[in-house]
């Protein structure tokens, strides 16, 4: 899909998007749970569909209801590989979900996820005593449990996924599992995974994220659940209305685990406008300035920092690069080639970012099939002399398909 943005301002009120991350941690949950869960309001996106389709090859009775997951837990080995559509969490997480099962199950995906490294779900199912392979680093990913606890030594230095996996699947494991973390990054995803983990009746002990301990063999139990908004995907619309006009978002809770909320820190820092309660964030346009931040463990707010940087005054510095080249696309590299073509000046220098701030122009530029891209296009297009078009603008369907839905709402 080719999308010409054209946007002078915005001006209104939306609510946050569910968040993706979320509900695909309670689907996994609630597929693993003794009992019935009814998940709320999980959204429609492409990532979100996948979970529902991996619960349902593994046997789980689901119903969907307009708004809401109905889902009977109890996993059996499937019939059929594991399509886990373009989701980077999704195979990492049912990788060690398939671990408890004690016949040989295959995980594949399609799009950008055939492109994405998964030596670490091989390594790190190993270090779990795990039987895994993978086809020379890259899916499809073949997992055969069970999955028998014990002490496991886990490098968290690439991706904080994998972990998330394995403690999910933990309570499921023939014994207690002890998790000595080395290096993790994107710590509050790991919160997020523990508080859930919780939530659904399980016991985990997070040690200064050193150490972790989940008691087995137990289970969760299924529950009523309710999937909070995507601090991921407001973070678009906050910086929009930073840099063009005025935005309320509702939906985004203040006390979230989230690692992207962290855009409160950033819009702060530059000098916007803004006021937040607890599940409501305004932010208004204003003067802003250069600034420094440390996105290392949420590299997802790179785009939307970057239009956030393209509009202030001055060079603003952004360290995390390493974080970025194994996302849909390798991120770093395509946020310089495509705002290049829109007159942002981008440097990279090891794990730093440097963006010069200043005016932007019309250009048609390349979503390189990935949300994030895409999405920052368009909301830069606020700052542009003209039209942004914006080539491959469906791959927002992954995590935000009501985007461009939401900014007709809002267009000024």
């Amino acid at each position: 899909m080719i999308k010409k943005v054209e946007l002078k301002g915005i001006k209104g009120n939306l609510q946050a998007p569910a968040s993706k991350s979320v509900a695909q941690r309670a689907i996994a949950i609630a597929a693993l749970a003794e009992g019935t869960s009814s998940i709320f309001h999980p959204g429609e996106s492409d990532d979100v569909r996948a979970a529902i389709g991996v619960a349902e090859a593994l046997g789980v009775a689901l119903k969907r209801e307009k708004d809401r997951l109905i889902i009977t837990g109890g996993i059996k080995a499937p019939f059929r590989p594991l399509d886990c559509g373009e989701s980077g969490l999704g195979i990492r997480m049912f990788s060690a979900v398939a671990a408890t099962l004690d016949q040989e199950v295959i995980l594949e995906g399609s799009g950008s996820l055939a492109r994405r490294p998964m030596d670490m779900i091989e390594k790190s199912l190993k270090a779990a005593a795990v039987q895994c392979k993978t086809t020379a680093g890259l899916q499809p990913v073949v997992v055969k449990g069970p999955y028998p606890g014990g002490i496991l030594q886990i490098d968290g230095s690439v991706s904080s996924q994998v972990l998330t996996g394995l403690l999910i699947a933990a309570p499921y494991a023939n014994s207690t599992s002890e998790f000595v973390v080395k290096n993790l990054k994107s710590k509050p995803y790991i919160d997020i995974t523990c508080q859930m983990m919780k939530d659904f009746g399980a016991e985990v002990i997070n040690n200064d994220y050193k150490e972790f301990t989940v008691p087995a063999p137990s289970h969760y139990k299924g529950r009523e659940y309710i999937v909070e908004g995507d601090w991921s995907g407001a973070a678009f619309w906050l910086v929009a209305g930073a840099i063009g006009g005025e935005i309320t978002m509702d939906n985004l809770m203040r006390n979230s685990a989230q690692a992207d909320k962290a855009i409160i820190e950033a819009l702060v820092k530059c000098g916007a406008t803004l006021s937040q309660d607890e599940t409501r964030v305004y932010v208004k346009k204003s003067d802003l300035k250069a600034f420094e931040f440390d996105a290392t463990h949420c590299p997802d707010l790179f785009p939307p920092l970057v239009v956030l940087a393209a509009a202030c005054k001055g060079t603003t510095a952004i360290k995390g690069v390493s974080r970025l080249r194994v996302k849909e696309s390798d991120r770093a590299m395509a946020l310089q080639q495509e705002f290049g073509k829109l007159g942002v000046e981008i440097t990279l220098e090891k794990d730093m970012m440097f963006i010069k701030g200043g005016k932007l122009k019309s250009a048609e530029v390349h979503s390189h099939h990935d949300h994030r891209i895409a999405m920052a296009a368009a909301i830069a297009s606020l700052l542009a002399d003209g039209p942004v078009t914006i080539h491959e603008a469906q791959a927002v369907n992954k995590s935000y398909p009501g985007f461009f839905d939401d900014m007709e709402e809002v267009r000024g």
